[in-house]
């Protein structure tokens, strides 16, 4: 097998084809494969020998046996760690819904950085702060990554303060026009916090209204077995003291 050409892989088109097109029974239809129309397009190769993946890194020269050579190896890019401590600090911006239209697939090569985070046919978001900081990185002289950060970060708060003044002025200006605008995301969370504070109020006033019933109820029934217990001994005493005040039959007949 070794140095030979293997050609039973690049037959397995040609068999299933023949298969398909001379059938035992030629009125019941057969689906073909899935993996059909692929391997067409995609011939497999005529060798067996497992080709090495590209190499983005370097490889350690120490390591006598480097592990998982015929993996991928793992594509790691500058604005991952950029992207990722933005998002750490700033997660909500995560939920903030996003509209991606794309022209040609190319947009992002006419977008200019240098201008500031504000560009053609791309809303704000945390890309662009990433973009930005990576470009301050590269093209402004002495420009660190913490201090290109930190402009970019206030640059990114100033226009997000001035977004939400736009939307406010705006619904001002339309409630003004006979615009009516339905309760605030604010106003239902209060409202439904209200319900279940007060939900919650009436089940502690029963709770407690049952606690109290049980604690009366120990009460009663300790002043009940306490005045019962005296009555017994009451009744008992007087039963003793009649018994020492009638004369026996026996000291009767002595003094006759």
């Amino acid at each position: 097998m070794g140095g030979q050409r293997q050609i039973r892989p690049s037959r397995v088109y040609q068999n299933v084809t023949n298969m398909l097109n001379n059938r035992v029974l030629p009125t019941v239809k057969v689906q073909k494969p899935i993996w059909y129309n692929v391997i067409e397009s995609i011939p497999p190769a005529e060798t067996v020998t497992r080709p090495l993946p590209p190499q983005h890194k370097k490889q350690n020269p120490k390591a006598r046996r480097p592990g998982r050579l015929f993996q991928p190896q793992q594509l790691v890019y500058e604005e991952d760690e950029l992207r990722r401590q933005f998002y750490k600090e700033h997660p909500w911006e995560l939920a903030r819904p996003r509209m991606i239209v794309e022209m040609d697939g190319r947009d992002a090569e006419r977008y200019d950085w240098s201008r500031g985070l504000r560009q053609p046919g791309m809303p704000l978001c945390g890309e662009c702060v990433v973009q930005r900081q990576l470009w301050m990185m590269h093209n402004v002289e002495g420009m660190t990554k913490e201090k290109a950060y930190d402009i970019v970060r206030r640059e990114f708060y100033a226009l997000r303060q001035m977004e939400d003044v736009e939307r406010r002025i705006a619904k001002e200006e339309a409630m003004k026009v006979g615009a009516y605008f339905g309760k605030t995301t604010m106003q239902v969370s209060m409202e439904l916090e209200d319900q279940q504070y007060e939900n919650w109020k009436k089940w502690a006033a029963k709770q407690i209204q049952g606690v109290q019933a049980e604690q009366d109820a120990a009460y009663t029934n300790f002043g009940a077995t306490e005045e019962a217990d005296a009555d017994g001994i009451d009744e008992d005493m007087g039963a003793f003291e009649a018994d020492e005040g009638e004369p026996s039959p026996g000291a009767a007949t002595k003094k006759t």
